[in-house]
């Protein structure tokens, strides 16, 4: 019988499409989602006999020992994410984001039959960065949001426990993710810049000179994957940055790349002499452990976006669907 992976948030942006990875490789995958932004991201999966789909609040924490059961390994990606969605609901992402995830990651710490432990982290930790160099694992974080704060948090939790010798975690610091999901989002930065240009509204950019790595969703989950099969000396407490250090860019870079595509599209730059994050990360770490290289780049994704808005794909790129918040 195949492996059990428990992925939490199974239904989102990233979780979707890890679903999808994981199932096409032969692993059983327990699906736990609120659904609240809804479960269609999953549909194209119902059915699979490898599917279990369990309809949960991650803050219902008194279920984790019989949802454990089995269990091998768990990608925790459940989660309020990003700066503005945590904001606007600072107790229900602390809720989430740090007394929920403890607590899973508690439990799993002491599940015989959980293995791995895959914690979904992100660059934001590292918050603004001093110089015109790259920052990478063991550079200081300076969270400047609560989002972030409390992944570092988690991340601290998470890498400082003391475990059993079979119990083997790993944090994943994700770029700015983007590209195609079946659960889709128009909120992130290089998807959102598509959409406008591409439907003919005039693009408002704040701080165009500052700097984010990219990274796309396929690549995002491929990279999960990894947290959970690589040799367990390779991943064992450490964290590893998700991205390729070729993929860092400028908002005005994004901006560049998609005028190429569509010089006529109308944009407005407004300047900010600050930004409480601005960061280049050197992604050598994961590439060299771990041999994992990007497979899609800023303008293959690009190429992929324009091609699904200009067909159609999406009858209304604007609903509130196609946004965390």
């Amino acid at each position: 019988m195949s492996e059990k992976i428990l992925v939490t948030g199974a239904a989102g942006y990233i979780g979707s499409t890890l679903t999808a990875q994981l199932l096409a490789k032969g692993r059983r995958v327990l699906a736990l989602d609120s659904l609240s932004f809804g479960g269609e991201s999953l549909l194209g999966l119902y059915g699979h006999p490898g599917l279990e789909l369990v309809v949960a609040d991650i803050r219902e924490t008194e279920r984790f020992p019989k949802l454990l059961e089995g269990v091998s390994g768990v990608v925790h990606l459940a989660a309020i994410v990003g700066d503005p969605a945590c904001a606007k609901q600072p107790e229900v992402a602390e809720a989430i984001n740090w007394t929920a995830a403890k607590a899973l990651f508690d439990e799993c710490a002491k599940t015989a039959s959980v293995k791995r432990f895959v914690f979904a982290s992100t660059c934001s930790n590292y918050g603004k960065m001093q110089g015109d160099g790259y920052v990478k694992e063991d550079s200081p974080l300076t969270p400047v949001s609560l989002y972030a704060r409390l992944k570092v948090k988690m991340e601290q939790h998470i890498l400082g426990a003391k475990v059993r010798e079979d119990f083997v975690p790993v944090a994943l610091r994700f770029s700015t993710v983007c590209g195609i999901s079946p659960r889709m989002r128009f909120d992130l930065t290089v998807n959102e810049f598509a959409r406008e240009m591409a439907l003919g509204k005039e693009l408002e950019v704040f701080g165009p000179q500052f700097w984010r790595p990219y990274c796309h969703v396929t690549d995002i989950a491929r990279a999960c994957m990894l947290g959970l099969e690589a040799p367990a000396e390779k991943v064992r407490g450490q964290v590893f940055g998700v991205g390729s250090t070729r993929e860092n860019y400028t908002k005005n870079d994004i901006v560049t790349a998609l005028k190429k595509r569509l010089p006529d599209a109308k944009v407005k730059f407004v300047e900010r002499a600050e930004d409480p994050r601005d960061y280049r990360v050197d992604f050598t770490r994961i590439e060299r452990t771990l041999g994992f290289t990007v497979t899609m780049s800023l303008d293959q994704t690009i190429d992929e976006l324009l091609s699904c808005l200009k067909q159609g794909v999406w009858k209304d790129p604007y609903s509130t669907r196609f946004q965390n918040i």
